[in-house]
């Protein structure tokens, strides 16, 4: 069994993009972005990535100073090295080529002690899509709360 941990998620991912398929990434961290990651201390609403000389890097990713550390700090929003598998990066290559696509993350977890990304596969939304994520978000909140009335007897 898998120790997974979330510490943050991308809700604007889910609400701007389409998420086509999800891929689990290593990254590379500095000591202290370790222990600002730990503590929850990152934000990520407008991060990507991309693949540059068969890397694949994330912008965007604010990771906070820690605030117990010395001089010797990180700079809170480097572009930071993710750790995928070359045919990884060969697959997620070849489908960023099609218009439209971009990689997000949408997910920032702890997995055995590891930091983890997960990277999303994404197509941009138009706004009647989002529209429509609002509607059927409220059609499925009416729809609990009518559920748990009648749970209640009320």
């Amino acid at each position: 069994m898998e120790n997974r941990k979330i510490i943050a998620e991308n809700r604007k991912a889910r609400f701007d993009y389409f998420i086509e398929d999800k891929i689990e990434c290593g990254i590379v961290l500095e000591g202290t972005e370790v222990k600002s990651v730990k503590n929850g201390n990152l934000s990520f609403p407008d991060a990507f990535a991309e693949i540059i000389n068969d890397e694949v890097i994330v912008r965007g990713l604010h990771i906070s100073e820690y605030s117990y550390s010395s001089v010797f700090n990180h700079n809170p929003d480097r572009p930071k090295k993710l750790l995928l598998h070359k045919d990884e990066i060969k697959r997620l290559k070849r489908k960023i080529e099609v218009k439209g696509y971009t990689l997000i993350p949408t997910e920032i977890y702890l997995k055995n002690g590891l930091v983890k990304i997960t990277l999303g596969v994404c197509k941009g939304k138009k706004q009647f899509d989002k529209r429509n994520t609002i509607k059927e978000r409220d059609i499925n909140r009416e729809l609990q709360k009518q559920f748990r009335k009648g749970l209640d007897g009320k």
